[in-house]
């Protein structure tokens, strides 16, 4: 059934009736039953089959129908093309056939068919140097870029991505990061040069021209001395320890194309599990096992994800107050009509295996574009609403029935939004109780969303100053600088690698930059990114916070680029200068990764203390796939505590409640605040709380506050260096048996 047709209420209604109609027929020919007799209801599992096999057959045909209508996987352009030049006549100008040419090597790079498209790039840049004055030297200049371009991801083809090692991709790239098949770069090397030679200034070519020579060993020595970007440029200003990529020997480097992930327990066995996804629609849902041993294993078809295909974000919540984690898939973001895709609401059961509930809990019954959505208890009645930021659509909020179902009153809120959101995010900026909600668009305002505390929103935005970037893309609410006020980060999506670049070079340049909210506690804020040395060109998609130290602070790492190949840019991480400011570690720590960086995750994988870094990596085209990364922690002999939350009267998840911990760090009193959520917009970390303590001994002090009772638990003189549980109203805490393990690699 086409997704357009199950878009309409009518439509939907039909859908059910067939869909219960067939149910009908299978309980109706069971055993137990005679022809004679009417069949007995179905029961709540009949309905539950029901949902998940509906879902199923509706990806089964959005995969089916991705090569004609899927505007980057499909190859409908392409064969258009090369129908076109097949019949196009000698008597053709050589425009015309330069253009085909152009158009068909790009389509066939873009699906991976990198040969090809060299030998088509490279027919058009024969041609247009032959050609008259009719082919203008601007689109020949184009040509020779995106012949470069073509020929360094020949490059990375065969080195990184086939041949890929823990250095592979980080930039500045050396050591077991250079190329063993060099063929690809020194071919790009030359193309970049010939168009440098005709453009001096053009600040892409030059960017990668740098690259390229990284990747053959040859930077910066053999680099002209006038296009060379000095290596204090690449190097990070601070020391920082390094980060070892250690997915290749984990099983953990899933080969895909963007998406999303969630670090999280999702059996309840007190070890983080991975689960990630990809927007490719016939990609997997993938579930990997923590085995609390220092492995993984993959239990993808045990879970229940075979055939729930496609997904480019992912967000975890106890929607249903049963004492186990859910999943919620987001899909259809960047695809406009061929979007209307469902999401998958996965109801777990408690031991890692998951069904699909979506048309059963009222969340399928219009199909939006999105890839963003956010839980949080908007009314304070104790179970977790869900709002999903839809593009080019309208928004969505559901409210929690209490039930299994949901009602979307997004109208009658007043939180449409109508815009084209790309990350959405809860936090009580002003401190009422009651969470209030971030929308942030691509290309329009974004809004804050003030909870009025009776079900319905004001958009405030405009009159607290929070509206930019208006190229913004995800988000988070934090407490930076420890102060007990949350704060706001908006990224910026200027997708241009010259502006990148420019910005990387300190040169001017008109693009936006990501932005930093300080908060006030009261409902104000002022804009402090440049202050805190982060207001830069950043070009993030993926994005999320921790700390990286366990000094107190929360550091932030941006998975960044946009779809086209020619987006090599480095992935960027900021440490957190004792809330004074923010350093970029990415090169020191080794998280200068090139390839496009999507879903981010910070989490204490190996229940060691120290958080770890998982990122999903890959674009957005079938020939830009790559493997994901797991940044494991080098340690920082610095102390923690790790703190699990359930909720009574509140919500189980306890999403949306505050933890406040004091302690004397060498000598001075500190503070550190935390919220109970899965961390920025796009990625997923767990929403238990890992709380770096610095050089602290003991804990003075460790409150919760529930928002929706208002009250607050208080305990004294805890240890530290251990994981705990609290439970809504108890008086006393649980420590949690988990112990430390060593990662167990696999030689390959």
């Amino acid at each position: 059934m086409h997704p357009r047709f199950l878009q309409s209420k009518r439509a939907n209604t039909i859908t059910r009736l067939i869909v219960l109609f067939v149910i009908g027929i299978t309980v109706a020919v069971s055993p137990g039953c005679s022809r004679g007799k009417s069949a007995p209801p179905p029961n709540e599992k009949t309905y539950v089959l029901g949902s998940h096999e509906r879902m199923l057959e509706t990806l089964r045909l959005i995969k089916e129908q991705t090569p004609d209508r899927h505007p980057y996987l499909g190859n409908a352009n392409l064969r258009r093309a090369r129908n076109q030049l097949k019949s196009l006549p000698a008597s053709a100008p050589d425009t015309d056939r330069i253009s085909l040419y152009f158009a068909i090597g790009n389509l066939e790079l873009q699906l991976g068919e990198t040969d090809k498209a060299i030998q088509h790039l490279l027919s058009a840049y024969t041609l247009a140097t032959k050609a008259d004055k009719g082919w203008l030297a601007k689109d020949t200049e184009f040509i020779v870029f995106r012949l470069a371009v073509a020929y360094l991801r020949w490059g990375e083809t065969e080195n990184c991505v086939h041949c890929q090692t823990g250095e592979s991709c980080l930039l500045p790239i050396r050591e077991s990061g250079i190329h063993v098949k060099q063929s690809g770069s020194r071919k790009a090397i030359e193309y970049l040069e010939i168009l440098l030679a005709r453009a001096p200034d053009d600040l892409a070519a030059r960017w990668l021209l740098n690259i390229a020579y990284m990747t053959i060993g040859e930077y910066p020595s053999r680099v002209p001395k006038k296009f060379l970007i000095p290596p204090s440029v690449f190097e990070s200003k601070n020391k920082f320890p390094r980060f070892a990529n250690v997915s290749t020997g984990m099983g953990l480097d899933t080969f895909s194309l963007c998406g999303g992930c969630i670090v999280d327990d999702f059996d309840n066995d007190g070890y983080l599990d991975i689960v990630v996804s990809t927007w490719n629609t016939s990609g997997q849902l993938r579930y990997f096992r923590n085995n609390g041993d220092g492995t993984f294993t993959e239990r993808s078809e045990e879970a229940g994800f075979v055939g729930l295909f496609g997904g480019l974000n992912l967000v975890q919540a106890d929607y249903d107050n049963d004492g186990d984690l859910d999943i919620l898939v987001l899909r259809g973001a960047w695809l406009k009509s061929y979007g209307e895709q469902p999401n998958s609401l996965l109801r777990n059961d408690g031991h890692g295996r998951f069904r699909d509930v979506t048309f059963l809990a009222g969340l399928g019954e219009h199909h939006f574009p999105t890839q963003t959505a956010a839980w949080a208890d908007y009314d304070n009645d104790g179970d977790l609403d869900l709002y999903v930021g839809n593009e080019g659509a309208p928004s969505q909020l559901f409210e929690n029935r209490g039930n299994g179902k949901f009602l979307d009153v997004a109208m009658l809120a007043g939180v449409t939004n109508r815009r084209n959101a790309k990350g959405v995010v809860w936090g009580d900026y002003n401190g009422d109780r009651f969470p209030d909600l971030y929308v942030s668009n691509l290309g329009q305002p974004n809004r804050l969303f003030r909870n009025n505390k009776d079900g319905t929103f004001t958009d405030v935005a405009k009159d607290v100053g929070v509206e930019n970037p208006t190229r913004s893309f995800p988000c988070w609410f934090w407490d930076f600088n420890n102060d007990g006020m949350l704060d706001l980060f908006v990224s910026a999506f200027s997708a241009s690698v010259s502006i990148f670049a420019a910005d990387f070079l300190g040169l001017p340049h008109k693009g936006e930059v990501d932005h930093l909210y300080q908060g006030d506690g009261r409902g104000g804020f002022r804009e402090v990114a440049g202050p805190q040395h982060i207001g830069r060109v950043t070009v993030a998609m993926g994005c999320n916070f921790g700390d990286l130290d366990n000094d107190g602070f929360p550091d932030f790492y941006l998975g960044t680029g946009y779809p086209g190949y020619e987006a090599l840019m480095p992935n960027r991480m900021f440490h957190n200068q004792g809330g004074k400011g923010f350093s970029d570690v990415s090169s020191a720590g080794g998280f200068a990764h090139l390839q496009k960086g999507h879903a981010v995750a910070f989490a204490d994988l190996d229940n060691d203390g120290d958080q770890d870094i998982f990122t999903e990596l890959g674009g957005a085209y079938p020939g830009d796939a790559f493997t994901n990364a797991l940044f494991e922690s080098p340690g920082f002999n610095n102390h923690w505590i790790t703190v699990k939350l359930v909720g009574k009267v509140s919500n189980r998840s306890a999403i949306g409640t505050r933890i406040h911990v004091r302690f004397n760090d060498s000598g001075t009193n500190r503070s550190v605040y935390q919220w109970v959520n899965s961390g920025g917009s796009f990625g997923a970390k767990p929403l238990r709380r890992e709380i770096g303590l610095g050089k602290a001994t003991t804990i003075e002090t460790l409150e919760v506050f529930w928002p929706k009772t208002g009250r607050t638990q208080r305990f004294h003189d805890l240890p530290v260096d251990q994981f705990i549980e609290i439970t809504e109203g108890d008086d006393d805490y649980r420590q949690l048996p988990l112990k430390a393990v060593e990662f167990l690699r696999k030689k390959r």
